[in-house]
């Protein structure tokens, strides 16, 4: 039973890579940076076999103390863990629970974070290779904390599954994932001043780590080389106890909810409700399709993790201004959000899924289906961008830069809705489905989607050039005049090529909504 779960995982991962040979590129990649990674990690973990072991020990507690919290944490606050073989649909068959439990917990250890993470845990072996008893205890320490990190991560999301169900709760769990993302590169600076005050005090707080479920199993090895073997046995068996009990609550978990699956409730029946959007635009296709794409930029958190980054690049922004003892760095903020938001909208059709059907079905245009959508967006992506733009100049007080700024900011806004037009009227992405977690990504699809991201602001820098020169030259020599031109053709050029991507990807849509609707289908 457990080589069929494990078989039936590769089989699934295998079965969604067939004929999609961009996201096997995507994966390949992928895999390839992700072996980079791990490279650098088992080289550091070999050179501390050439340090003192109270380092060798200190890093290793705490990165593998760091190692079992993230598996445990991240189930939280992100799309949780690989459930490519998903104990729900795995109720119906007769599979005793122990071996259902042994199954999933092989399965997990074989996916690609188990993988990279046994391979990393099994290294340590080589930080203790001058000590035989040591780097053999390492190999024995290391499987238990692989475990550890698997059955760890199953458990807490079997226990927030009841929760976890429910839509605010996905919706918070989002925004909670994305915030730190955004902010990593300020927390990096933070933890970075933080470690070169506090490097002394680190022994220590691996020390006390060390008692704690989370790094107990890492002590083990360090402890026996320098020959508290105490302290090593204690280690031993809180590493023990920890796995246990997580076993036991997994176990527990797991039945529980095999017992007890989750039911859709059914829509209480309310009184009729207020249209919405719909009574705000005009009653025509490209009315609807407004209405219909602003209501998803407000109630779908796919579209929301867009608008979650808007508050938080003025605090990168500053935090980077600081660094770089430089506040004129805070006027790229309306620019930045201008860029972001402008491009948002590319993957809609994607984010639109099977629902797609309902435009063909109905007969809208490819015209009015493009207009809509970029007036949706535009209805709050030009007053908050331009907005913006006007705050940064006067919170650095260099009003003399605004008409460049304002040129390059309806530049990008007017460029990239046009960009964004054509493009989601011929390509589809692979995009978490409706209803999934908005960081929910298929086999490669998170790096495709990285990859045509970074390929689409290209290709907007290249639609900006104009107005992008005349004000980079404004900005240079302080002359007002280049502001106001490249203002003008911010204006005079992105609608012209707005009006022309409207027609074009139209035209693009009306010809290959079938193709993207087959599209659609065949990747749920």
């Amino acid at each position: 039973m457990v080589a069929t779960l494990v078989r039936l995982r590769f089989l699934i991962l295998a079965n969604s890579l067939k004929g999609r040979p961009w996201q096997i590129v995507a994966v390949v990649i992928g895999g390839l940076y992700g072996l980079g990674v791990l490279f650098g990690v088992v080289a550091g973990l070999i050179a501390l076999s050439f340090a003192p072991s109270e380092l060798a020990r200190t890093v290793t507690v705490l990165g593998g103390a760091a190692t079992i919290l993230g598996w445990i944490v991240l189930p939280l606050i992100g799309p949780g863990t690989d459930q490519t073989v998903e104990p729900s649909r795995l109720a119906i068959f007769p599979i005793p629970l122990n071996q259902l439990v042994l199954g999933l917990l092989v399965s997990g250890v074989l996916g690609v974070p188990g993988i990279v993470t046994s391979i990393a845990a099994l290294a340590t072996a080589a930080t203790w290779w001058q000590h035989p008893l040591g780097a053999i205890s390492a190999i024995v320490c290391a499987v238990i904390g692989v475990l550890t990190c698997v059955a760890g991560s199953r458990a807490i999301t079997a226990l927030s599954s009841g929760i976890g169900s429910g839509r605010r709760f996905r919706e918070a769990k989002g925004i909670l994932f994305f915030i730190p993302l955004i902010l990593i590169g300020p927390i990096m600076i933070g933890l970075t001043a933080l470690l070169r005050s506090s490097a002394d005090a680190l022994p220590g707080i691996a020390d006390i780590v060390a008692w704690t479920p989370l790094g107990a199993i890492w002590s083990v090895p360090g402890y026996i080389v320098t020959g508290d073997l105490g302290r090593a046995a204690a280690g031993f068996v809180i590493g023990l106890a920890t796995l246990a009990i997580l076993l036991v609550v997994w176990r527990s978990s797991l039945r529980h909810a095999l017992e007890n699956p989750a039911r859709a409730s059914s829509p209480a029946v309310k009184g009729t409700r207020k249209l919405g959007f719909f009574g705000v635009f005009p009653a025509t296709p490209w009315g609807a399709v407004a209405a219909r794409a602003l209501t998803y930029w407000m109630r779908d958190p796919r579209y929301a993790q867009s608008l979650i980054v808007i508050p938080l690049i003025p605090v990168l922004l500053f935090v980077y201004s600081g660094n770089m003892s430089s506040m004129g760095v805070l006027n790229a903020l309306g620019p930045v959000v201008a860029l972001l938001l402008a491009l948002s909208i590319y993957t809609d059709v994607s984010y639109d899924n099977t629902a797609f059907a309902l435009h063909l079905s109905t007969g809208v245009s490819g015209r009015d289906d493009r207009l809509g959508r970029v007036v949706a967006l535009g209805v709050f992506a030009v007053p908050v961008s331009v907005l913006l733009t006007i705050a940064s100049v006067w919170f650095t007080n260099s009003w003399q830069v605004l008409p460049g700024l304002l040129g390059l900011v309806i530049g990008l806004l007017l460029s990239g809705f046009a960009l964004s037009s054509v493009v989601s009227g011929r390509f589809v992405f692979p995009v978490p489905a409706p209803g999934e977690s908005p960081f929910k990504a298929k086999p490669g699809g998170g790096f495709m989607l990285t990859l045509t991201t970074f390929a689409t602001w290209g290709g907007l820098t290249v639609l900006v050039l104009p107005e992008l020169v005349l004000a980079i030259i404004g900005f240079v020599t302080g002359d007002a005049i280049y502001g106001w031109i490249a203002l003008a053709l911010g204006l005079v050029l992105g609608s012209g090529m707005l009006v022309i991507a409207v027609r074009w990807g139209g035209s693009i849509l009306d010809k290959r909504g079938p193709d993207l609707l087959a599209t659609l289908q065949a990747g749920k």
